[in-house]
């Protein structure tokens, strides 16, 4: 189980950091009063929890479900294939981080755009696409795939939450960090999975 518990926290630091950028990019707007900013700031970290939680509970199921259609044919291959797409995924994270690539920039978030259900969709689903991949390898660990798959989405929708009170408070230069943290836990389960 703490296999999941690293997993899930890896997973969250894609949505964590897009929360440290939402959270940042909110600092940087005027607002009529103190209260009229709180009430915001605690809409934003609530939006963020549920659509980042979701969307990195339910494509890791998707990606598990696939994986297990699959895995008679791969069954000898299986634990190689794990290995080569967490190994894949944390080195995406990390060349991401190193490159300053910010999935929030990408989808031409800027400091004055509202952030609406529209595009909290659409960057809670940018940011889990690499999630349905690690999903298969759900069916290479001991554990039950729908808890797993619920223990992502809490740890994703708490990092969530937090994340964008911490970028209200820092900035955006915890969001490189946070996709490093991310990168090298996956790289370190992929290569404990074929050990």
């Amino acid at each position: 189980m703490i296999d999941v518990l690293f997993l899930a926290i890896a997973l969250a630091m894609d949505a964590f950091a897009v929360s440290i950028g939402l959270g940042a990019k909110q600092a940087n707007t005027a607002f009529s009063s103190a209260a009229k900013a709180k009430s915001m700031l605690l809409k934003l970290a609530l939006m963020a929890a549920l659509y980042f939680g979701v969307a990195q509970g339910v494509m890791p199921l998707i990606g598990y479900l696939l994986g297990s259609a699959l895995l008679g044919w791969l069954a000898s291959a299986a634990p190689w294939i794990g290995c080569i797409i967490l190994i894949g995924l944390g080195a995406k994270m990390l060349y991401e981080a190193i490159q300053g690539d910010h999935e929030e920039e990408e989808l031409g978030l800027d400091d004055n755009q509202r952030v609406d259900h529209k595009l909290m969709g659409t960057m809670a689903i940018a940011t889990s696409i690499d999630a349905m991949a690690a999903g298969f390898t759900l069916n290479l660990l001991a554990v039950n795939a729908w808890l797993a798959c619920l223990i992502i989405a809490l740890v994703t929708a708490l990092f969530s939450f937090f994340g964008v009170y911490l970028g209200r408070q820092s900035g955006t230069w915890l969001e490189d960090k946070a996709e490093v943290v991310g990168g090298v836990v996956l790289i370190a389960i992929g290569i404990k999975m074929v050990l």
